[in-house]
């Protein structure tokens, strides 16, 4: 089971297929057949929450979006190769993969 945290704006969209919330507000827990990498998880994730689709990824190119990041066990994987495996903390469910949105300015 992959543990997903995302960022507000993104957790709205992620509402069950009937509509209604998840059970934890914070957290979305997924199964990923396969190997676990940004991609398997990134495409079950939208694969479970359509919605999602095009809000993580590029609908056309499937690469992140610029102003959101992806980390777990205290470490920036948003530039990480895709098909990269994640790290076994995140694979076995212990740590989560966290979405976080990136704040820019001046």
């Amino acid at each position: 089971m992959i543990r997903i945290i995302l960022p507000f704006h993104l957790r709205t969209l992620a509402l069950e297929p009937d509509g209604r919330g998840r059970s934890s507000p914070h957290e979305i827990t997924l199964d990923v057949d396969g190997p676990v990498t940004q991609r398997s998880v990134l495409d079950a994730l939208e694969a479970r929450y359509p919605m999602l689709r095009g809000a993580i990824r590029d609908h056309d190119t499937q690469q992140r979006r610029p102003f959101l990041r992806f980390f777990a066990c205290e470490q920036d994987l948003s530039h990480e190769a895709p098909d990269a495996p994640l790290p076994d903390a995140v694979a076995s469910g212990k740590e989560p993969l966290i979405v976080l949105g990136a704040i820019a300015g001046g």
